[in-house]
């Protein structure tokens, strides 16, 4: 297991930081449409209808990729209080337990997003002209990627390896 572990951590980084460049250029291109339409607002006094409803698609995609990154670097947001003073088999058995629940939650998010998205898909989004169920799209490609970085966390922990953010650090410097 420890030798899959290695042949897969070159995939799991570039998908990683793929995600996390593919979130930053979301953030930055809803910042610009966002202040294109103030632009326009104000000074042309001609709003573009099909800006809100892009930079909301866009926020859904920054937000849960970068939530996946999250995942995968522990940075995500946790009570380790107990858990910090806690013995360490009790730490271990409490980070196997949180990542279950967060792998768990990871498919189940895929899932019913694209149960939503089937039954959506007939509608149009009015301003942009694409079918509903593409505003889910988001939650399903998060919730894979919340799946698979919580699968490789707990598998270092189960394996005693250093966890995933450790290495990505590692591999920064």
């Amino acid at each position: 297991m420890r030798h899959f572990m290695l042949a897969i951590r070159p995939a799991l980084t570039w998908l990683s930081r793929t995600a996390l460049y593919i979130s930053g250029a979301g953030l930055v291109a809803m910042t610009a449409i966002v202040g294109w339409q103030v632009f326009a607002r104000y000074v042309l006094n001609d709003t573009p209808s099909w800006a809100e409803p892009m930079s909301l698609q866009l926020m859904s995609w920054f937000i849960l990729l970068g939530a996946a990154v999250g995942v995968r670097e522990s940075v995500h947001l946790g009570l380790d209080y107990v858990r910090h003073y806690a013995p360490a088999p009790v730490q271990r058995t409490m980070d196997l337990l949180s990542l279950g629940l967060i792998f768990l939650f990871g498919l189940a998010m895929s899932f019913y997003a694209t149960l939503l998205s089937i039954g959506t898909w007939t509608a149009t989004i009015p301003v942009l002209g694409w079918p509903g169920g593409v505003d889910f799209f988001p939650m399903i490609g998060g919730g894979v990627l919340i799946a698979i970085f919580a699968a490789e966390r707990f598998l270092d922990v189960m394996l005693g390896a250093a966890v995933a953010a450790d290495v990505l650090v590692q591999e920064a410097a």
